[in-house]
């Protein structure tokens, strides 16, 4: 089976400047905990779901007029409507998500797979496995942080400095199965005689 005879197509979606309060009251409104966060173009660019709503929103204290794209979820799983199901669920069980986007052509949002699509699809035993591999990451606990040695210490600052600067620039990592990448261009050298 394909993923487009799958997927849901009657997605809603956010935009990158809606407010978290939009965000939740249509989570609450559709009954789900996930959300695309498209372009106006309606090419994904994020996901916000309702753990980053509680963690990146309340936990912090920040306002329900937080801009949503200040707590989605850069890192954007994906498949191909002309993949097979098993791609999908490959992808839900490498990344250990229970929902993989469907995407066109430029990240365009055409529907979303959900692990309890799965069943549908005559894949009942393979949703089970899925929901497993998914459910570890909820199991594992956090690492303990080492300590900081002295030379760690002293390069700390710059770190930050420089998390700080490529933090707010952050691009939308997009991991969609399936898709071939493109080769890596190399550089001709110039042999100097």
């Amino acid at each position: 089976m394909r993923c487009e005879e799958l997927m849901s197509t009657d997605v809603a979606f956010v935009r990158p400047s809606d407010e978290v309060r939009l965000a939740a009251t249509l989570m609450k409104t559709r009954n789900v905990g996930f959300l695309p966060v498209c372009s106006d173009a309606r090419k994904v660019v994020g996901v916000i779901t309702d753990r980053d709503i509680a963690v990146r929103c309340v936990a912090e204290g920040r306002p329900s007029t937080t801009a949503v794209r200040e707590v989605m979820t850069r890192e954007v799983v994906a498949c191909r409507p002309e993949d097979d199901v098993a791609t999908a669920e490959r992808a839900m069980i490498r990344h250990q998500r229970s929902r993989v986007l469907c995407l066109g052509e430029h990240q365009y949002l055409l529907g979303v797979i959900s692990l309890s699509d799965l069943p549908r699809a005559g894949l009942a035993a393979d949703a089970e496995t899925v929901l497993e591999r998914v459910s570890d990451r909820e199991r594992a606990t956090p690492r303990a942080r080492p300590a900081r040695s002295e030379a760690s210490k002293r390069t700390a600052p710059h770190a930050r400095r420089r998390s700080r600067t490529t933090g707010a620039a952050r691009a939308t990592t997009t991991v969609t199965e399936g898709f071939a990448r493109p080769p890596r261009r190399r550089r001709a050298r110039r042999v100097r005689g």
